[in-house]
């Protein structure tokens, strides 16, 4: 037989056996339809600790059959591990090795002046106390996809969060150093909110509450100094689109991300913004590089001003 013909029939079984290796997920990463991540038709995301078949790697992305044993998604090859036997798996091997972490995060800000328009009882938004007016504030850093939530956290406690018993979670050991960035960049530590933020979200983003709002912190911190923070506070009292605050969003953190952000609007008042983020860490441009897009229902909205107003909704 020529050689051409023998090293063909390798190739093929190589192939073929190639098309039955198993892969383990390692993290809950979208299954997208296309190579260009464009689209996940029913948001599928990979289960953690589920097999899947493996029947093709291309530019840093496997085809994978899915679940339902009929449809196949691209998704990351960070995604991924190689399944042997239990307590043996190895990474899928790959010509480029990866240190990008696959964790897809929403970082949401609310602008804190709309938050207490309606929320005037808490103690964050008392004159005395309210550090936040005329800026963004951490709401929280929520690991995704929405499910991902109480990671190792005791039922006793997800019952009282779910009660809204935050205060009766158990306090954080944060640095003082910390706090005192807190009462800044999210007042509602006031009101218990770092105690629920960390057992919800916080638990399924690191095993260190310190560096979950550390990160979340100098996240925030790097929006609310851009040009999207000062464009709200120099706009106070006025309507201001999506399609503007994108822009910004562009110039200070890169072409391509304005897509990212997104807007939350309730009764014609802009409340929050998220920004779609992957990876772990203070690098708020290198977490962006690679994120998934955003929707936004809310295209408009008035920023509010600090203090009370009678409106007509």
């Amino acid at each position: 037989m020529k050689l051409w013909k023998i090293l063909g029939l390798l190739a093929l079984m190589m192939l073929s056996l190639w098309g039955r290796q198993e892969a383990l997920a390692v993290s809950a990463c979208p299954a997208w339809n296309d190579l260009r991540e464009s689209r996940n038709a029913d948001d599928l995301h990979l289960r953690p600790g589920e097999r899947y078949r493996v029947d093709r790697h291309y530019k840093g992305h496997y085809l994978i059959l899915w679940s339902d044993g009929r449809s196949r998604r691209w998704v990351r090859e960070e995604c991924l591990r190689s399944a042997g036997k239990k307590g043996d798996e190895e990474p899928v091997r790959t010509k480029h090795e990866t240190t990008v972490s696959a964790l897809h995060s929403l970082l949401v800000l609310s602008w804190h002046n709309a938050f207490c328009e309606t929320h005037a009882h808490r103690k964050e938004c008392r004159p005395v106390y309210n550090l936040g007016a005329g800026h963004l504030v951490l709401h929280g850093l929520w690991p995704q996809p929405r499910d991902r939530v109480y990671c190792g956290v005791p039922e006793r406690l997800k019952t009282l969060d779910r009660q809204k018993r935050w205060r009766a979670l158990p306090p954080l050991k944060l640095p003082e150093a910390l706090k005192r960035r807190m009462l800044r960049f999210m007042p509602g530590v006031l009101s218990g909110l770092e105690r629920h933020e960390w057992v919800k979200h916080g638990s399924c983003y690191d095993s260190d509450p310190v560096r979950y709002f550390d990160d979340a912190l100098s996240l925030t911190e790097q929006v609310d100094r851009s040009a999207v923070g000062e464009y709200l506070r120099a706009n106070e009292g006025r309507r201001v689109t999506l399609a503007q605050l994108r822009r910004l969003f562009e110039r200070n953190f890169g072409r391509g991300t304005g897509r990212k952000l997104a807007m939350e609007c309730r009764r014609g008042l802009l409340t929050e913004l998220k920004v779609s983020l992957r990876g772990k860490g203070k690098d708020l441009q290198r977490l962006l590089r690679n994120a998934p897009p955003l929707t936004s229902r809310c295209r408009e909205g008035i920023v509010d001003a600090p203090g009370l107003y009678r409106r007509k909704y």
